[in-house]
């Protein structure tokens, strides 16, 4: 037994050592581009503290409360949520819908200059419905519209993280 578990350890420092030798890391959070930034809009909602928790995450980069001392001015201009019916059973009850959530944003300079124009994000999910578990059935959309947020927030990083705030 002893042997064993020498050689599962054995493997996994060597497995280790070639992911590692190779380049291989954990995708995780990137420093942004810039020391500061102004998030403004109308969206409101879980998206915005959301959107502020990962940016002061990055480690790079503060959130501040006023516009004119930010480098950067991050506009949430809008978001929006939808549900459409996709599969009907033969007696016409509903019986999948499929869920889709959209953000609509922009990165602006200091100075007005668009870094990032007008973008739109969006993300969908499908699910099947049951009128007889019609709880549980409303618990599973909140969770994939939770996770649909979380995924827009992603989205948003990704391409903050590749602005260029000196262009």
């Amino acid at each position: 037994m002893y042997g064993i578990s020498r050689r599962r350890a054995l493997l996994g420092a060597i497995v280790a050592i070639g992911l590692g030798g190779c380049g291989f890391r954990l995708r995780g959070s990137r420093p942004l581009p810039f020391a500061s930034v102004f998030i403004t809009g109308p969206v409101s909602g879980e998206l915005p503290r959301l959107m502020r928790r990962r940016i002061e995450a990055s480690g790079s980069t503060r959130v501040i409360d006023s516009r004119s001392e930010a480098e950067t001015v991050l506009e949430l201009l809008s978001a929006g949520r939808e549900k459409n019916i996709i599969g009907l059973s033969g007696s016409g009850k509903v019986r999948e819908y499929e869920f889709r959530q959209g953000l609509r944003f922009r990165l602006l300079g200091a100075n007005g200059k668009e870094l990032i124009p007008e973008t739109v994000l969006a993300t969908t999910r499908e699910a099947t419905w049951d009128d007889s578990a019609i709880l549980a059935k409303e618990q599973e959309e909140a969770l994939l519209y939770a996770d649909m947020e979380q995924e827009l927030v992603r989205q948003m990083m990704r391409r903050l993280e590749a602005a260029a705030p000196g262009s």
